[in-house]
């Protein structure tokens, strides 16, 4: 297993539609590795391949799994999903404001409108097919992983963006939608000045 670079806005993959997945072999079977360890390492709760630069249309998500998580997430906490070709197929009617970030987009926030509930149907690691369902904080990383796969991030459709004070960011989507001060971390800004600023950023580096 080896750690991948995880790409921003500034480079066009981020943007694409991602490929089918075809192939289960060798070279696919270490991605999916690369990926787990990427996005432990981050640390994140979900990671699409367009992130590490990989066109293609798989995602791993896994919550936390210490005692607050297993608390709050119940069964979900730890719980390892990997999934190929992922389609939501079914979504509550149910629409729910939390509090995303994203490990391609560091030091940023949003508030995002989601499903509640959603049913994933995939492929697993094997290309078996598989199903999910998923509610609640779940729910919301696997809508903000498949969004990667279609070139979407969570800033095109966040009601506010704002610029997060220097600390710890836990996870690739945080959320905190109990929270009626959100708006106090940070300055609010527009997706294209997200944008500007990771682009600046790749010319610096």
């Amino acid at each position: 297993m080896a750690l991948k670079p995880i790409i921003t806005p500034s480079d066009a993959v981020l943007r694409k539609k991602a490929h089918k997945v075809t192939s289960f072999d060798k070279k696919f079977q270490k991605l999916v590795d690369d990926m787990i360890e990427t996005m432990l390492d981050a640390p994140g709760v979900g990671l699409a391949a367009p992130q590490v630069a990989v066109s293609q249309r798989l995602i791993v998500v896994q919550l936390q799994d210490d005692e607050e998580s297993r608390a709050e997430y119940g069964d979900d906490a730890g719980v390892l999903y990997v999934l190929a070709n992922p389609e939501i197929v079914k979504a509550s009617d149910e629409l729910v404001e939390g509090v995303e970030a994203c490990l391609s987009i560091p030091g940023y926030f949003g508030k995002v409108e989601r499903h509640e509930k959603v049913t994933i149907k995939a492929l697993d690691r094997d290309g078996k097919p598989t199903r999910v369902k998923a509610s609640g904080w779940l729910a919301r990383v696997f809508q903000h992983e498949i969004d990667h796969l279609d070139g979407k991030l969570y800033i095109d459709i966040a009601s506010d963006i704002w610029k997060a004070r220097p600390q710890p960011v836990d996870g690739d989507v945080e959320i905190d939608s109990d929270s009626d001060d959100e708006d106090e971390d940070g300055d609010i800004v527009s997706a294209e000045e997200v944008n500007a600023a990771m682009n600046s950023q790749t010319s610096q580096d």
